[in-house]
């Protein structure tokens, strides 16, 4: 309801596994209520990714032509496991799932940058979502951001940080102005089938 109003605001739904047993059976009545993307909490809500009671969901949003973004990495909130954020565990779901679009939200934050990055140079289908991470050391963590640029989503993780600021700070990184606009929206636009 609250994204309905503007066309700027493109609304994901979110599941818990053990709470939410139907997964696979109501995405498509969620896809035909506007959703166009599933987020997934795998540190929060404490389950592998790669769990098979998992697979129902990924095989209906591989039909559906929606990707799933992963959260991945570390996290400042109480209760988060981040043994469950390692991103190693998307090589099997991509291998089992090679047409879903899976977006790894923070590129394994902390520990595993490297390990989000072997995913997106072995996997057509895997993506790293940027959100929450300083733009000004994106080279840093990810060395070769500029060459797999395709593979590069911009997240806002609003409201926790300044948009504006960050976009300016991508737009001032080292690299091609190509790469800069797939990385702020192209990527995205094709990831969600949008105009």
């Amino acid at each position: 309801a609250f994204c309905k109003g503007s066309p700027r605001l493109i609304p994901f739904c979110t599941f818990n596994p053990y709470l939410h047993p139907n997964m696979a059976a109501v995405l498509p009545d969620m896809v035909k209520d506007s959703f166009k993307g599933v987020k997934l909490y795998p540190t929060y809500n404490h389950f592998y990714p790669n769990d098979p009671v998992l697979y129902p969901l990924y095989a209906a949003a591989e039909k559906l032509a929606i990707p799933i973004l992963f959260h991945t990495g570390s996290s400042i909130f109480k209760n988060s496991r981040i043994k469950y954020g390692n991103p190693i565990f998307y090589d099997d779901i991509a291998v089992d799932f090679p047409d879903l679009k899976i977006v790894m939200g923070h590129g394994g934050r902390g520990p595993w940058y490297e390990e989000a990055l072997c995913m997106i140079r072995l996997h057509k289908n895997v993506y790293i979502d940027v959100a929450g991470l300083p733009p000004g050391k994106l080279l840093t963590y990810f060395p070769d951001m500029e060459r797999f640029a395709d593979k590069f989503v911009f997240g806002t993780d609003w409201p926790n940080v300044d948009v504006k600021k960050n976009i300016a700070a991508i737009r001032a990184l080292p690299i091609t102005v190509a790469a800069v606009d797939k990385i702020l929206g192209d990527n995205a636009k094709c990831i969600l089938q949008l105009d």
